[in-house]
């Protein structure tokens, strides 16, 4: 049996990599990850990658002067055979070449429920300072196509939780951070059965 090939692009601590990881090693995911990269050379999911023995490849968006420059180098980097990309807290935006190499075979995990609080600028705690400023007593994460827009691609899964009294950007955080990990590897294996009648 040929087991898909999997690569992530990350910018950060790579957590949401090593529950990739984790559920790999224990069978709850039929992939391998044959090359992690990032676009900054300082981020930990480089060592969480080595430690695991996968390829650990830097493209530093800092001598890419384009988002095109830098999309053409991570998809030069990313290994022919690979079936499906992961971003995962990947920060730059993704463009052609890449958008099209991967048609219908890249996601990615926001956090939040889309289409609300998406778009340029809705990362990480700034997902969460504008949950709370807009008083919704839900929110959740959010697994999805990548596209040319800013968090608007075909979303595959949704995953919810309450917005506690006295929750800050911390304890959601904090608080939604397992949730994504489980539900990365459901959307992940879900689009990797997806994959398999997608032209390459």
């Amino acid at each position: 049996m040929i087991v898909p090939a999997v690569t992530v692009l990350v910018s950060g601590s790579g957590t949401t990599l090593q529950a990739i990881l984790d559920a790999i090693r224990l069978g709850e995911l039929s992939c391998r990850v044959n090359c992690v990269i990032s676009d900054r050379p300082g981020a930990f999911a480089l060592e969480r990658a080595r430690a695991a023995g996968i390829p650990a490849v830097v493209v530093d968006r800092r001598t890419h002067p384009t988002r095109e420059d830098l999309s053409s180098e991570v998809s030069r980097k990313i290994p022919p055979e690979t079936a499906l990309v992961v971003l995962a807290g990947y920060l730059s935006i993704v463009t052609e070449p890449l958008l099209g190499r991967f048609n219908r075979r890249m996601i990615n995990i926001h956090p939040a429920l889309l289409p609300d609080f998406g778009g340029p600028g809705m990362y990480g705690d700034n997902v969460h300072r504008a949950v709370l400023a807009a008083g919704v007593r839900r929110t959740g994460c959010t697994v999805h196509y990548v596209d040319a827009g800013t968090d608007t691609g075909e979303i595959i899964l949704h995953r919810r939780i309450p917005v506690l009294p006295g929750d800050t950007p911390e304890t959601l955080r904090e608080r939604l951070r397992p949730v994504e990990h489980k539900a990365i590897v459901t959307a992940l294996e879900m689009a990797l059965a997806a994959a398999e009648g997608v032209d390459r």
